[in-house]
């Protein structure tokens, strides 16, 4: 088995990305969605969150602004929600891998894998860029999104140029999305795995 991690900065295509993979029949164990799940309606880390940041949840789940409004900008802060999170989301990924362990490739979605040190435990890295206008672009024009939260999520990962760097792949999402595919194509094709994109 193959063990693929997908990352690049806020804004750069990961999800279209990893669409793709998984397209192509490549089990993928999307981490920010685990996040969600886990801190969502019912989800098992909520009342951690609200012992250790009180008043960031209302009806039963997270309130991602609230929660956020409390860290961002804070390291302390910010180590305290990671050490709640992080073993919750290590444990979804380790049962993620027993159930796909036929699998000829398996591909996680970690937005901040150089930055959390996770690179060293794939055997390959896939970094998604693009340019820095376009990132911009397609970041604020998120709902919610405003340029000062933008730069505070910057100034948390590392930047793009090293993150290119250090991959094994890179995707280019400036272009169309059958350029971005066949990028995938061509990294599907250089492991050996099956390109049904």
């Amino acid at each position: 088995m193959i063990t693929l991690a997908l990352t690049g900065s806020i804004g750069m295509g990961k999800s279209t990305v990893a669409a793709m993979f998984a397209d192509a029949g490549i089990p993928t164990f999307d981490a920010d969605a685990v996040v969600r799940r886990l801190q969502g309606p019912g989800g098992r880390l909520v009342p951690l969150i609200e012992a250790r940041f009180p008043n960031s949840t209302r009806d039963g789940a997270v309130d991602r602004e609230a929660l956020s409004a409390a860290v961002l900008g804070d390291r302390d802060e910010l180590a305290a929600l990671e050490a709640i999170v992080h073993p919750a989301v290590h444990h979804e990924r380790t049962r993620f891998i027993v159930e796909h362990v036929d699998s000829p490739a398996l591909l996680f979605d970690i937005p901040l894998l150089f930055e959390t040190g996770g690179d060293e435990a794939f055997d390959k890295v896939i970094v998604v860029s693009a340019g820095p206008e376009l990132q911009r672009e397609r970041v604020l024009a998120r709902p919610g999104m405003t340029a000062g939260k933008f730069e505070q999520i910057l100034d948390r990962q590392l930047p793009d140029e090293e993150k290119r760097e250090r991959a094994d792949f890179v995707v280019d999402t400036s272009g169309t999305l059958e350029q971005t595919r066949a990028q995938v194509r061509d990294i599907l094709t250089c492991l050996g795995l099956p390109t049904g994109v």
